[in-house]
């Protein structure tokens, strides 16, 4: 079961290490064998024969374009997706331009953009924890079992909150949120798995329990995996 990890590798960032180390732990833990293999955002030709892709943090990426195309060929082909700090931010980039039709840009990356998606967060949330209240029946409520969660951030932007509304008549559902309630969590319902935490679950606990939401990921994938060989055996 190959899942495209799509990030532009980095021994600096924390979870490009861990994120090995969670692997290993669900093919002994879970069985669940997962086969990784990393994309740069400036290559991401092919991602479509994988079954799954993590868009993964470590922004600003070498290639916008590139993450936000591996968001859009997860979105429309059904591979399950999970996004994860910059993952998250680009997922809602991706579907605010080619769901909703916005002409909207990622501060990080043009700051003097007109119309601008993606923000600097009134305060950076880099190296702190923060409790992520989450939405009665939506996905991540039913994977992490609980009404909120306590989770790590190594981030500086967030959703302009001025397009949540605009996002959410498109279809996108905002599933969780801090105390002060901006966006954290956004899924998409329907679709076999398409979820992004602007938290990084894979930075919880010491790497050898994987947090829910990477656990329910790989569970997606072995799903799509399996639906796949059957498809090729009939």
């Amino acid at each position: 079961m190959r899942i495209a990890l799509v990030g532009d590798r980095s021994p600096g960032v924390r979870s490009h290490a861990r994120i090995p180390l969670l692997v290993e732990t669900l093919r002994e833990r879970d069985g669940i064998a997962l086969d990784p293999y990393w994309m740069p955002t400036d290559d991401v030709g092919g991602v479509d024969g994988f079954d799954g892709i993590w868009l993964v943090p470590g922004s600003p990426y070498r290639d916008e374009a590139g993450a936000v195309e591996a968001v859009r060929v997860a979105r429309e082909r059904r591979i399950p997706f999970l996004g994860t700090c910059a993952g998250f931010q680009h997922m809602l980039l991706e579907f605010g331009r080619n769901v909703c039709g916005l002409r909207v840009a990622h501060a990080e990356n043009e700051p003097d953009a007109d119309e601008l998606l993606m923000t600097p967060l009134a305060c950076s949330l880099a190296g702190h924890e923060g409790r992520v209240r989450l939405v009665p029946g939506t996905r991540i409520e039913q994977i992490v079992g609980a009404s909120s969660t306590m989770e790590s951030y190594i981030c500086s932007y967030g959703l302009n909150e001025a397009y949540k509304e605009t996002l959410a008549e498109g279809g996108m559902v905002f599933s969780g949120h801090a105390d002060d309630g901006t966006a954290r969590v956004a899924e998409l319902p329907g679709h076999p798995f398409f979820l992004a935490t602007l938290f990084q679950p894979e930075l919880a606990g010491d790497g050898r329990r994987p947090h829910p939401v990477v656990a329910a990921f790989a569970a997606a994938v072995a799903r799509h995996h399996r639906g796949r060989e059957l498809a090729s055996a009939r």
